[in-house]
């Protein structure tokens, strides 16, 4: 990273649960301590409402109700805050309260300071590019074969990815990869998460939702950890306990 002066924006990316929110909230405490300004903002708080996913799902597929794949985040909110920031702005950062699957309101957005030296944005597909067209043909599992026989949903985030997103992600002055060793693990990570919840109260999947929900990321997962880590900046390559076995 050669930019000195301004907002430095760090990418973290990696599958459901495999640690980039805790990542991200260390390197925002380290870099405090140090007297470094600094924020972090999750995809997963860009989500597009409610509203705007039903509308989707009406119009365009009924897969895209469920929050996750390009074209269900609001793109331009995300750009806002960046914008903001690199303005040396103080930025109301979204937040999305998956309990309720909608976005919180504005006035429960905490704050990222003025003068915000770096933002550290973390997402399952942050810094992604699309698949070729001719990948999309074949279905990958269950649920595309099934509830997207004809391709719509994936060819709908495939051309969503290759638009606004690769703007947003081309704020990107770093990226990291956090690269599980297959897809096959992340089912068990993120029913891991879902037990670890158990306490706070809040309806949690069992292991066939949780099945079914990574299902909607599965092809793009494996393309991001076949495609990403001969551009990315750094790839913490992680074993099935999500311990770090090499950094490159």
């Amino acid at each position: 990273m050669a930019k000195r002066d301004g907002l430095i924006v760090i990418g973290i990316c990696g599958s459901q649960a495999s640690g980039k929110s805790t990542l991200s909230r260390w390197l925002v405490e380290q870099l405090t301590e140090e007297g470094i300004p600094a924020a972090t903002l999750s995809l997963d708080d860009i989500y597009s409402t409610k509203a705007e996913r039903r509308a989707l799902a009406a119009g365009v597929h009924p897969l895209l109700i469920t929050r996750g794949v390009p074209g269900t985040h609001d793109v331009g909110l995300g750009m806002a805050v960046i914008d903001a920031l690199q303005r040396g702005e103080s930025a109301a950062l979204p937040r999305f309260e998956k309990a309720r699957d909608d976005r919180a309101a504005v006035e429960d957005w905490p704050l990222a300071p003025a003068g915000c030296r770096v933002l550290i944005f973390e997402g399952w597909c942050v810094g992604a590019v699309p698949q070729p067209d001719a990948d999309l043909t074949q279905a990958v599992n269950d649920l595309e074969s099934n509830e997207d026989p004809d391709g719509t949903w994936r060819a709908f985030a495939n051309a969503q990815l290759a638009g606004d997103y690769q703007r947003l992600f081309g704020r990107l002055d770093a990226l990291i990869l956090l690269a599980a060793p297959s897809f096959a693990v992340v089912a068990g990570w993120r029913l891991q998460q879902e037990q670890d919840l158990a306490s706070t109260g809040l309806p949690l999947m069992d292991r066939a939702a949780v099945e079914r929900f990574v299902s909607h990321y599965e092809r793009m997962t494996n393309w991001i950890l076949s495609e990403m880590p001969a551009r990315a900046d750094l790839v913490a390559k992680l074993d099935e306990q999500r311990r770090v076995l090499s950094i490159v």
